[in-house]
């Protein structure tokens, strides 16, 4: 794994650690790095230097060494960098110049998203186009299809839920079809109209994609899954009388864990014009809850029945608070040793055997008047 110009990695090893301890002393790491040309990559080396920098006891653990060479960063090396004085020598990448337009992109992702200047640069650096950020664009895609569908077959492209063959679909959460499983999951990819799918279709790709490319497809579809299945449990709940359509719980969840992110390291962000940026998302956000508030309570024109709920916005922006906060600000981090996560994990799956309760027993009990399904 290790190879240092000439030397072979035997040669290396003994250099770095003589008397076979398993960790190499500053000073010998330090002496190697000055005296002989090391075929490493940049910005691999000034994150050796960091790491070397930062250990306070004067040495530094082969196995961490290795770990990266092989591009393998352990938690460890990225506590010991983010704890330490990191003395990173190359200029930030905002001033890199040459670059592709796929390794701009890149850059921009890695400013949008991530708050620290050492992990900006391990992801510039390890990023690769395969995977690539699949899951949001495939639920964007079907959400378009499924309502291109129905705006044909209806001819109706606003306002859908008046139509009551839309709300006769298989996929709408319906509390009388509570018993239908799938519906709790299936409701994301119907819309009210052609204004709330382009404002969920927008806001997930312009801050899903990101995120995407950055944790990972099972983070981020994990975070979104949740915000939706939150989303019409939380109607099911404290709005029983109403449907529910649209992907708002997911969207909500991915952009209430990316603003609260963001603030939480406001200071090391370095995404451009951040304030104004975020005023503008909390007032489209805002606008958007409003919408469904005025939509539920004071249609615009007679409906058969109630009108879709608008608690899957408020619900997805808590499980994007909650659990997607501590997703972001665990990149690279193993969330499995976390004893927040397990925290988090045990209230959401908490709060889901309530929910399974209560929409077994609850309706009955209280003497729910539902409304006739479609």
């Amino acid at each position: 794994i290790l190879s240092y110009g000439t030397f072979s990695q035997s040669d290396a090893l003994r250099r770095l650690d003589p008397d076979n301890t398993g960790f190499i002393a500053v000073e010998n790491f330090t002496s190697l790095v000055e005296h002989h040309e090391l075929q490493l990559d940049p910005s691999k080396l000034d994150m050796l230097l960091a790491l070397v920098q930062s250990n306070e006891e004067g040495q530094v653990c082969y196995q961490e060494l290795i770990e990266l060479m092989s591009s393998k960063r352990s938690s460890s090396f990225r506590r010991a960098i983010a704890n330490g004085r990191r003395t990173l020598q190359r200029e930030i990448l905002l001033d890199e110049t040459g670059l592709g337009l796929y390794k701009r992109f890149v850059r921009y992702v890695a400013y949008e998203i991530l708050p620290c200047e050492t992990d900006r640069r391990w992801y510039f650096h390890q990023n690769r186009l395969c995977p690539p950020p699949v899951f949001i664009a495939i639920v964007t895609i079907v959400q378009i299809i499924v309502f291109m569908c129905y705006g044909i077959m209806l001819n109706k492209w606003v306002l859908q839920t008046y139509q009551p063959d839309f709300m006769k679909s298989p996929l709408v959460y319906h509390p009388g079809h509570r018993a239908q499983v799938w519906r709790f999951f299936s409701y994301m990819f119907m819309h009210v109209g052609l204004e709330q799918l382009g404002f969920n279709a927008l806001l997930q790709l312009m801050i899903g994609v990101p995120l995407e490319m950055v944790h990972g497809i099972l983070r981020i579809s994990l975070l979104y899954m949740a915000g939706v299945l939150a989303g019409s449990l939380t109607v099911s709940i404290t709005d029983m009388r109403a449907p529910v359509v649209g992907g708002s719980g997911g969207v909500y969840a991915l952009c209430s864990a990316h603003l609260a992110n963001v603030v939480m390291n406001w200071a090391g962000m370095r995404c451009p014009y951040k304030l104004l940026r975020m005023i503008l998302a909390l007032v489209c956000m805002s606008s958007e809850v409003g919408r469904a508030v005025w939509l539920r309570f004071s249609p615009p024109l007679p409906s058969s029945g109630p009108q879709p709920s608008f608690m899957a916005h408020l619900s997805g922006a808590v499980v994007g608070i909650s659990m997607g906060l501590l997703i972001l600000r665990s990149y690279e981090e193993s969330l499995q040793k976390q004893c927040s996560w397990w925290v988090i994990v045990f209230s959401f799956i908490t709060f889901l055997l309530f929910a399974i309760f209560w929409n077994i027993f609850a309706y009955d009990l209280l003497g729910v008047q539902i409304p006739p399904p479609p």
